[in-house]
C-alpha cells in the first residue's frame, strides 16, 4: 500500500480456497492489517446487460444470475462488484443467494464443477454514474476504475463476468504474469 491506496492484485480472486477458508477479500485486508468488510446488496436473476450479454454469449436481456456487492476497506466504500453467472451454472445454488459464501463464489464454482483456467481483464478509467457516485461516496470530479473480468473454463466456456467500480483515487491494481 501506498500513499493511502489500496494495492489489490486479482490472483486471490481466480483461485478457489481451502475447505474452511475465508473468502480473497477478508483474507487480502487482513495481511495487509486491514479491516475488509462486504454487504450483498443483491442477489438473483436479472437481464442480462448488453455487455454481459455479449461477454457470455448470450442474448442481450437472457436472464442471468447476479450478485451485486459492496466491499468496505476499513469502514470505507472500496468498490462496487457486480458478479453475473449463466443461469446454467448458478440458477439454484448459493450464488443466487444474499447469504455470504464460505471461501467466496469462486470456491463455490469450483465445488459445482465450474474451474476457471482463463481470465481476461481490461480496465478503463471513467466519471462514475449518479449513483455510483452516491454509493461510493465521491466527488462529483473523482473518476472512477471500471475493471471488466471474464473468467472461462477449460472449454473456453464463459463461467462468470465480474464488472468492477472502484474510485481511481483510492486503488492500484497489481499484476504479476508467469511467462512460460
Amino acid at each position: 500500500m501506498s500513499n493511502g491506496q489500496w494495492v489489490s492484485s486479482s490472483m486471490p480472486y481466480l483461485t478457489p480456497r481451502r475447505p474452511g477458508s475465508t473468502d480473497a477479500w477478508t483474507a487480502e485486508t487482513t495481511v495487509a492489517n486491514r479491516r475488509g468488510s462486504q454487504r450483498i446488496l443483491h442477489a438473483g436473476e436479472a437481464p442480462a446487460p448488453p455487455v454481459v450479454a455479449e461477454l457470455l454469449g448470450l442474448s442481450e436481456g437472457a436472464p442471468v444470475v447476479v450478485r451485486r456487492r459492496m466491499m468496505l476497506l476499513d469502514g470505507v466504500p472500496n468498490e462496487l462488484t457486480d458478479t453475473y453467472y449463466p443461469v446454467a451454472i448458478a440458477r439454484g445454488t448459493r450464488l443466487a443467494e444474499t447469504a455470504r459464501i464460505r471461501g467466496g463464489a469462486v470456491t463455490l464454482l469450483a465445488e459445482l464443477g465450474h474451474v476457471g483456467t482463463t481470465v481476461r481483464e481490461d480496465v478503463t478509467a471513467r466519471m462514475p454514474s449518479a449513483e455510483e457516485r452516491s454509493v461510493l461516496e465521491t466527488a462529483a470530479d473523482e473518476p472512477v476504475l471500471q475493471l471488466t473480468r471474464l473468467t472461462l473454463d477449460s472449454r473456453g466456456r464463459p463461467v462468470q463476468v465480474d464488472l468492477m467500480t472502484m474510485p481511481a483515487h483510492r486503488q492500484r491494481l497489481h499484476y504479476e504474469i508467469a511467462i512460460g
